[in-house]
């Protein structure tokens, strides 16, 4: 009986504290969903900062948004793209865009493209690349995300749009040419869909 009974006390004292445990974690998602969303917001428009300059435009950049689907923004799946306007003319649009074909999955991009169809910046804002190889796509890992500003179509854009190694213009790295491989190729696929489109978005 004295077994028994113990059992008993562990089986409720063990309830107990995972009704406790539970309440607590749902309390604390409670109180600091605000704060995560508040420091998503924030790093998103740090990132919007440094790849369209602040003089574009003169609008709430994160709340002027529309959603897009094409398979060329690298998936099926909805995306985002920011409208940046100048006295309600829309100046440069920063679309969100995938990557596939990463060496270890897709990579999510931030690409700013001004009206006259030109690269202002963009950026990696997720990936799983490798440490030292891959991950160099990062800005914060090194430049070469950079080389990418100031590009274009052209006409020459199939020669252009690869990587030195396929015989195109942007570097590879030491070890790792695939995923920089699919970095190029997606921003250039998203400035195909900015060409194709450029009229019905420049008048949203």
């Amino acid at each position: 009986m004295d077994i028994i009974a113990s059992i008993r006390r562990n089986s409720l004292g063990l309830g107990i504290f995972a009704v406790v445990t539970a309440g607590f974690i749902a309390v604390t998602q409670q109180f600091t969903k605000a704060t995560i969303e508040k420091n998503i917001i924030e790093a998103q428009l740090a990132a919007f900062s440094e790849i369209l300059p602040s003089d574009r435009y003169n609008n709430e950049l994160y709340t002027d948004v529309i959603t897009l689907n094409d398979s060329l923004l690298g998936s099926s799946e909805p995306h985002h793209a920011y409208l940046a306007r100048m006295n309600n003319e829309v100046t440069a649009i920063i679309f969100e865009t995938t990557a596939p074909g990463g060496y270890n999955g897709n990579l999510e991009l931030l690409v700013a493209i001004d009206k006259n169809s030109i690269v202002t910046g963009t950026r990696i804002i997720s990936h799983k690349e490798t440490p030292g190889l891959g991950d160099k796509v990062d800005v914060k890992k090194s430049p070469w995300v950079h080389s990418f500003v100031g590009t274009f179509l052209g006409e020459d854009q199939d020669k252009k749009w690869q990587v030195k190694k396929d015989g195109g213009e942007f570097d590879q790295f030491t070890g790792a040419t695939i995923t920089p491989r699919a970095v190029v190729r997606s921003i250039k696929n998203t400035l195909i869909y900015f060409e194709q489109n450029k009229d019905s978005l420049l008048k949203r």
